[in-house]
């Protein structure tokens, strides 16, 4: 690891921790329903909307209440997103008139936004209408952020209430993380992204003339669209001289603030984080990776300062952080290795002032080795998925490390809402375990962990790991599977792998060196991402109910303390090896066995 990476991940860490820690504050006050100071104006429109929708927001819900209504807004908005892709070409705001979308893209795509994975089989710029990217993805970038939140301010009630029926109300939990939260950060950074050149209209797209042109060979087609073969059977070519080029606008400084915010991930362009009118600059690139984890950050206080115990918020953040750091350094300096075969061809791959050094093929010259090792760890380690260089171009290990983040359940900081409970549920089973281990009943904040809560934390730890090793070899045992895979051998195992991992973790990042826009994936990876979103919710708001029925009790003599090193330790130690216990035979069948072939003498 260099020490521009040392510096720059220091700086991040520095500057994520002093934004955040306000923000918590904030975030304690949604969750708790209190007023927020200096938005009173939305306050009323708070009410507004309650009144309109005839929603009582004094009125508590029980867990199955809870998620009864969550499931059926989301299961709404899954057909919303899927009508307007079905129907865009009849829609207006579609000046290049883009064409309606396949049903099985439309489906995989309406999954995909509404589950906060934003997995993108399509080309944002040649695919999606206006309408389509601001009206249904960017609308369920918000509604997918604030139903994460909603299920960990859900779960944090369960903590911290004495011997209550409620956990909440999903209407209010949804309503007031969107208008307090997510709509004010989205509209700074969005202006923040405009000011460092993120475009921001309603033009059709651009054609430009070049002002050096292109001239190049290609297959020569016939009526058919088929190649035209000369009497040897040889491919006809002709040679084209390109003068203009194409340049696609858009509304997409707006798309990308939510996208990060939220950590969704869903990029307005192809390329996502690595095309110029996303991510402009330097200082971009850095307060984009700020944006994706300042709230999954903030909500490590928040759960502190709800639950009455500020020490317990640092001691979570304090387990995210340090497997972050660990993966983080294992990325980059994976990344600033000496190939073997650029070695022995005499490539000097030495890190200089002039150059990164290292593995660059797939990153952007922008950015170098140190920004885009960070930002594939900070997008994998949070459920965004958003992208600034192509994690299929990464050493076998250095791509590995972003499919660990994803493996662990990504509660390394994690989605907006969802890291936040997903390590709670970890913290459950630390407790449950150091309980065993001292011969006493474990307690978590007061609150006793018995078998139903261990049963419920049983299933929403093993649900994605089920989801993403059974699709995975069901992918690579069918041929409509195995169509896909455009790189033999282990680094095609490790795309299939990468690509399961991230439906059903809700990441939506990929290798991308497969061609997984096709009807099996399309629909094999919308089943992981539904399932792996809402068949882990479930057992947390069950979970929650269950905590927040039973009296809070007291810390004694023999209470296990929940909020020093130790605990800290035996939780990224549960984290940790919950994973490679998941893991390890299918991540050994694929980056290991690619790092070997690489690097083995």
């Amino acid at each position: 690891m260099t020490m521009q990476s040392f510096m720059l991940l220091a700086a991040f860490l520095v500057v994520l921790l002093a934004l955040s820690y306000p923000l918590g504050i904030l975030l304690a006050r949604v969750g708790d329903g209190t007023a927020v100071p200096g938005m009173g104006w939305l306050a009323k429109l708070e009410k507004l909307l309650y009144r309109l929708a005839g929603v009582s927001p004094e009125q508590g819900m029980g867990w199955k209440s809870y998620a009864v209504a969550l499931l059926l807004f989301n299961g709404i908005g899954a057909l919303a997103v899927y009508a307007v892709q079905r129907l865009q070409a009849w829609l207006p705001l579609n000046p290049q008139g883009m064409a309606n979308i396949s049903p099985d893209s439309s489906f995989n795509t309406a999954v995909s936004f509404v589950t906060n994975t934003n997995w993108q089989g399509y080309g944002g710029e040649t695919t999606m209408s206006y309408l389509s990217q601001m009206l249904v993805l960017a609308g369920q970038n918000f509604f997918s952020a604030a139903t994460g939140m909603a299920v960990a301010y859900a779960l944090i009630r369960g903590f911290s209430s004495r011997s209550a029926k409620s956990i909440g109300n999903f209407w209010v939990d949804m309503t007031r993380s969107t208008l307090y939260i997510l709509l004010p950060l989205s509209l700074i950074f969005a202006v923040f992204l405009i000011g460092q050149g993120a475009i921001q209209n309603f033009s059709a797209y651009k054609d430009v003339t070049l002002l050096d042109p292109v001239t190049y060979s290609q297959p020569k087609v016939g009526a058919d669209g088929q190649p035209l073969k000369d009497a040897a059977g040889q491919v006809v070519t002709e040679t084209v001289t390109a003068s203009t080029q194409t340049i696609a606008m858009g509304p997409v400084a707006s798309q990308e603030a939510i996208k990060l915010l939220g950590t969704n991930g869903g990029g307005f362009f192809n390329v996502n984080s690595a095309h110029p009118f996303e991510n402009p600059t330097a200082l971009a690139n850095f307060f984009q990776m700020i944006a994706i984890f300042i709230i999954p950050a903030g909500l490590c206080f928040a759960f502190g300062r709800m639950v009455g115990d500020k020490r317990q918020g640092w001691a979570v953040l304090a387990a995210m952080t340090v497997l972050f750091v660990v993966a983080t350094v294992a990325a980059q300096s994976a990344e600033q290795q000496t190939l073997p075969a650029l070695q022995a061809m005499g490539v000097d791959q030495s890190a200089t002032a002039l150059q990164s050094g290292g593995n660059m093929e797939g990153k952007e010259t922008r950015f170098g080795i140190s920004a885009s090792g960070l930002f594939a760890a900070v997008t994998t380690a949070a459920s965004c998925g958003a992208v600034n260089s192509m994690h299929d171009s990464y050493t076998p290990l250095g791509g590995a490390v972003p499919m660990l983040l994803m493996q662990l359940g990504e509660v390394v900081f994690g989605g907006v809402g969802s890291g936040l409970y997903g390590m709670l549920v970890f913290a459950i089973m630390t407790v449950f375990i150091a309980g065993l281990m001292i011969g006493r009943t474990p307690e978590y904040l007061g609150k006793k962990i018995q078998a139903h809560e261990m049963k419920m934390t049983s299933i929403a730890i093993l649900v994605t790991p089920t989801l993403v090793l059974a699709g995975t070899a069901i992918a690579v045992m069918l041929d409509a599977g195995k169509a896909g895979i455009l790189n033999p051998g282990a680094h095609g195992f490790s795309e299939v792998l990468y690509a399961f991992s991230s439906a059903a973790n809700n990441n939506g990042s990929a290798f991308a060196g497969l061609s997984a826009n096709t009807p099996f994936y399309n629909t094999m990876l919308a089943i992981a991402m539904w399932f792996g979103r809402f068949a882990v919710i479930v057992p947390v708001l069950a979970i929650a109910g269950s905590l927040a029925g039973k009296k809070r009790l007291e810390a004694n003599s023999g209470t296990m303390p929940t909020h020093g090193p130790m605990f800290v330790g035996l939780l990224i130690g549960v984290v940790a090896l919950v994973g490679v216990l998941n893991y390890v035979p299918a991540v050994a069948l694929g980056p290991v066995v690619e790092h070997l072939q690489v690097f083995a003498k």
